[in-house]
């Protein structure tokens, strides 16, 4: 049995949930808080496994924040109106905690609506296994070598993938880089569509970097982030432009981080960096083999700092990571390797 708390104070909304409820055994709804200090104290009262946020302002961040640190439970956002005028909330969000953005179930019956339940059922169940940890924890610092590769060239770009657990994770090594980084840096982030352009927005308006959602063809700059957009596939057309096409999933991703290293391994070789992040499942790990194989260097996310494991494990497992990291090291890896210096 998954236990849901629904934060909301939108009738519809909530008349939705309740009807996704209904129709699934396995799934309990109890209680609604009406508002964000609600949610808190209800989250440490009924211990539920996961909480609903409705995502509809800027106080849903705290919310979120608040959660983490009062009773760290599994936490994802509810989008109930239409998700592009939501993305720098998301960010904020997501950089606070949450899980992940799902568009909100509606309770007319449709078979689009229908389909819309049942991936918020899947989605629910699936983030309620998420282990999650307090925001004010202190993470172990070290640098926990697997191996450590023959110093090459300098890294000429930087490739990374991440899922669940991904938007904060992502801020947190990019706040650290400089703004004469000397790279350009390619994301692939899995998440619901509508959400992306907010995310590259709000990182760029707090971190030194340029970051901007990639176009088709536009030249490649060190010191700029370009993040996938919805829909397509991120990868580089030879070593000056990127490449932003509708080429098909790759085991089921799109965008996906296999087709992103794949890509720059082609391009540049052992001037490549892949840098494989917290989330479920495997992606990545395909286009790790090419990448490995092309003489590049790969680093992974350690197990305490992920907020989930599997797509670092599987590159692990596979023997194509050289550094795993906690994530608070990984920025000083990246610049470390970029410079061509090796880093202690």
């Amino acid at each position: 049995m998954t236990r849901i708390l629904l934060a909301t104070s939108t009738p519809d909304l909530e008349e939705g949930v309740r009807r996704a409820a209904g129709a699934d055994a396995a799934i309990e709804l109890v209680g609604v808080a009406r508002s964000g200090k609600d949610a808190v104290r209800m989250t440490g009262k009924l211990l539920p496994d996961i909480v609903a946020v409705e995502l509809r302002d800027n106080d849903t961040a705290e919310t979120v924040r608040e959660i983490m640190i009062i009773a760290p439970t599994p936490v994802v956002m509810v989008a109930y109106q239409d998700g592009s005028q939501l993305g720098a909330m998301s960010a904020r969000a997501l950089d606070s905690g949450a899980l992940a953005v799902i568009p909100a179930p509606t309770a007319s019956g449709t078979s689009l609506e229908k389909a819309a339940i049942e991936k918020f059922l899947s989605t629910i169940k699936a983030m309620a296994q998420v282990k999650v940890v307090r925001q004010w924890r202190k993470k172990t610092r070290g640098d926990h070598q697997v191996k450590e590769a023959p110093q090459s060239a300098a890294v000429a770009i930087v490739g990374i993938a991440a899922s669940t657990g991904g938007p904060s994770a992502i801020r947190s090594i990019l706040k650290d880089l400089s703004a004469n980084f000397p790279a350009p840096i390619l994301i692939v982030q899995h998440m619901s569509n509508g959400f992306i352009d907010g995310v590259a927005a709000s990182l760029d308006a707090t971190i030194a970097l340029k970051v901007k959602v990639g176009a088709n063809g536009e030249r490649l700059r060190p010191g700029t982030v370009y993040l996938a957009p919805d829909g397509h596939q991120l990868g580089v057309s030879g070593k000056s432009r990127l490449r932003v096409v509708d080429d098909d999933p790759i085991r089921g991703f799109k965008p996906s981080g296999s087709y992103l290293f794949g890509s720059i391994a082609r391009a540049f070789k052992e001037e490549s960096l892949a840098v494989i992040l917290t989330g479920m499942g495997d992606d990545g790990t395909e286009g790790l083999r090419a990448l490995h194989v092309a003489g590049g260097k790969v680093i992974a996310q350690d197990e305490e700092s992920s907020v989930v494991f599997g797509m670092p494990k599987s590159a692990i497992s596979a023997g194509l990571v050289d550094f795993v990291l906690p994530l608070d090291d990984i920025a000083g890896k990246i610049t470390a390797l970029a410079s061509g210096r090796r880093q202690p």
